[in-house]
């Protein structure tokens, strides 16, 4: 299997991303980035209240340069939900192909663009027709007919996440893409509630996220459906419940899917991810490996990833998420469910 991993800058001391690459390169075939303060699908590169790291640009542009220089595709993402009055604006419009342009003239070319906006796979298609236009997971395309709405835009889909386990349809999904010439892309590793009632909420915030941290804001609630809903030890079976994929089980998807993308630009220790699906085990923590993780509001408990029982995929994988009316994913958690003081079960 080759993966598709986020682009994360490193800080002082740390280890630098395309050492990284590097290591793993054999797995990795792609590479997807932010291009500094433009709004994306996470928080912006060189800003933080207002605070601006002049030389993120510099560092940025060497690390890239390293890993295309390992014949990595590099994925440009313009996967914000929003962006505001620019929308559909020539300013927009600009600023992409200025991007672009860039990265080019520095031994970065483009090779994707993902994005959650029509509007930037219509500029991507019309000036840079070579560059391979990939739908946003934001955009939560999953049915053949949602497919074949914007095939002319997009050469390459993320699968919207709560069909990753149902194994069935995504081999319908790998058959249509074929007959039509497009490629199909699994997220492995979100740590984000399948439905999650708050996603569009969410992705809006993130996506103005400079503006609103420049706001005197409520302090007295939680805009995160997951920590709020975790805060019930009852709930905790929901996670469960959700979309990642354990690297244990990556080998199902072999054939059904082109690459798989694993969410590390803004995880603490993405080596650690990219290394557990490239090997395909994780001795530990499940939700370490998932992005966000969560993993702390459970503690002492951990979610023994070598616990899980050994029909865990065949069930999950073909159990038509119905999960108001099973109780598979309850029982699952009683066995894999671990207190590290004094390593016992919950």
């Amino acid at each position: 299997m080759k993966y598709a991993v986020g682009f994360q800058l490193y800080e002082e001391g740390e280890e630098p991303f395309s050492q990284i690459v590097y290591d793993y390169r054999q797995s990795i075939s792609e590479v997807f980035f932010a291009w500094q303060d433009i709004p994306s699908g996470r928080s912006v590169i060189a800003t933080r209240n207002g605070y601006t790291d002049w030389d993120a640009q510099r560092r940025t542009e060497e690390e890239l340069q390293k890993i295309k220089s390992l014949g990595i595709k590099l994925d440009l993402l313009f996967n914000a939900n929003c962006y505001g009055e620019q929308s559909l604006s020539k300013s927009l419009e600009n600023k992409i192909i200025s991007v672009i342009e860039y990265l080019g003239a520095i031994d970065c070319a483009v090779d994707i663009v993902t994005t959650a906006s029509l509007f930037v796979a219509h500029v991507v298609k019309k000036h840079f027709p070579q560059i391979e236009v990939r739908s946003s997971v934001n955009m939560k395309l999953g049915r053949v007919n949602a497919l074949e709405q914007v095939a002319d835009l997009f050469d390459s889909y993320h699968i919207q996440r709560e069909y990753n386990r149902d194994i069935n349809y995504l081999k319908k999904i790998r058959s249509w893409a074929d007959a039509n010439g497009k490629k199909i892309i699994m997220l492995a590793n979100s740590g984000c509630y399948a439905n999650c009632a708050g996603q569009i909420f969410h992705d809006n915030l993130v996506a103005h996220e400079t503006q609103i941290s420049m706001q005197k804001n409520a302090d007295d609630f939680n805009p995160l459906v997951c920590r709020r809903m975790l805060r019930d030890r009852e709930k905790w079976h929901t996670l469960l419940q959700n979309t990642w994929i354990r690297p244990e089980d990556i080998n199902n998807y072999e054939g059904v899917v082109d690459v798989v993308k694993l969410a590390t630009r803004m995880h603490a220790l993405p080596g650690m991810v990219v290394g557990a699906y490239a090997r395909g085990y994780h001795i530990g923590n499940t939700l370490d490996l998932l992005e966000p993780g969560l993993g702390e509001l459970l503690s002492p408990y951990i979610i023994n990833n070598q616990a899980f029982p050994e029909d865990w995929f065949t069930k999950t994988s073909k159990c038509g998420r119905m999960c108001e009316e099973c109780n598979y994913c309850k029982s699952v958690l009683q066995k894999v469910l671990l207190n590290t003081v004094g390593g016992k079960k919950n």
